[in-house]
């Protein structure tokens, strides 16, 4: 099997990431022990986590660059994979102190880009798991399905069958330029023909046409500056976990009385948490431009990696008092409508998918 490139997609997180701005995407879990056994050790859970790095290949895989850049990177087998480097021991008792220790620090480039972190004397008595992997190489919910992939479904799964691993060899440098040449020249090519292909459906001309109109103003819009604020300020690579829970049911009530959807309840009360932070610190409250993740996953798409998503610019009207009147603004976003209707044209996946790799 010939290697896998990033897509346009998975390799612009890869070329955005800086010193301060980490582009890893993480999960944490917490786990009580069983009460009729001893706990498992750290060596154990090491161990039964690469038991079933079967599951997902492409964590022994890391990146390899293509000479001269004419190409995106390619994922090849890790040689020199060790199993320690990813799964490590987290001496904290306090899992908020864990998940930050974690997410501040980068992975490293030259690895398999993911890390488990395993807490197993927390305060409470339970097991803290925290996980991370590079945007390039899975988004928020195929990290979460990889959690999946380590867990089993009953409490004594059967034998697993011998782990005969080997990593295949890497191509040249030579080929690896070849081919990412090659490559490069048939997504050029791919790319001129889509004139055509809509010249057979006229309909469909003057759907892409709107479309691309609509989207035109609306990167227009998402590009304006954002209004001066203290969030809008250098950060460094140091970061805090925040928590907060409500009942899902609570957030169900208050869709069905505002007949919208629950993320837009989110946005919502999001807005309301952003504007009481401005007001505590003594800023007036202004709007801001928030970018939303959408995934595009289907059904039918577990255990595929890299990322299936799309994004929407939304308004968040911090500067409204009234949670009505911020949930109809959210909802009722015309960006918001109009890159999700984007984000559902295969025409355009596929057209953004040749842009060259940002670098």
């Amino acid at each position: 099997m010939s290697p896998q490139r990033l897509s346009a997609l998975d390799a612009s997180f890869l070329a955005v990431e800086s010193p301060c701005a980490h582009m890893h995407v993480g999960w944490v879990a917490l786990f009580s022990p069983p009460q009729d056994q001893p706990p498992p050790t750290f060596a154990e859970l090491r161990e039964h986590i690469g038991n079933r790095l079967r599951r997902a290949p492409r964590y022994r895989q890391r990146l390899a660059e293509v000479p001269l850049g004419v190409h995106a990177p390619i994922w090849v087998d890790d040689d020199q994979f060790n199993l320690s480097r990813h799964v490590r021991y987290a001496r904290s008792s306090d899992i908020n102190k864990v998940v930050e220790k974690v997410m501040s620090t980068p992975l490293d480039p030259a690895d398999p880009l993911w890390q488990i972190w395993v807490a197993d004397k927390l305060s409470d008595g339970r097991i803290g798991i925290v996980g991370k992997a590079h945007h390039c190489m899975v988004d928020g919910l195929a990290a979460v399905e990889l959690a999946g992939l380590l867990l089993d479904p009953e409490r004594d799964p059967p034998p697993l069958e011998p782990d005969n691993w080997e990593p295949s060899p890497a191509p040249t440098p030579v080929k690896m330029f070849a081919t990412g040449l090659r490559d490069r020249v048939t997504e050029e090519l791919d790319l001129l023909r889509v004139p055509a292909k809509l010249a057979r459906q006229p309909r469909r001309v003057l759907e892409f046409a709107e479309e691309t109109q609509r989207t035109a103003r609306a990167l227009t819009h998402s590009f304006k500056p954002s209004p001066a604020s203290l969030l809008n300020r250098p950060i460094s690579p140091l970061r805090h976990l925040g928590r907060s829970a409500r009942p899902l049911d609570d957030l169900k009530q208050i869709k069905g009385h505002f007949r919208t959807s629950l993320n837009d309840v989110v946005l919502a009360a999001s807005s309301g948490g952003v504007r009481r932070f401005f007001e505590r610190r003594g800023e007036k409250p202004t709007r801001l431009k928030t970018m939303v993740p959408v995934s595009l996953r289907e059904k039918n798409g577990d255990g595929e990696f890299g990322n299936r998503i799309s994004f929407m610019f939304v308004e968040l009207p911090v500067s409204l008092i009234v949670l009505r009147e911020r949930s109809t603004l959210v909802s009722g976003s015309n960006v918001v409508s109009l890159l999700w209707r984007l984000s559902r044209l295969s025409l355009a996946a596929t057209l953004i998918s040749k842009f060259p790799r940002p670098r």
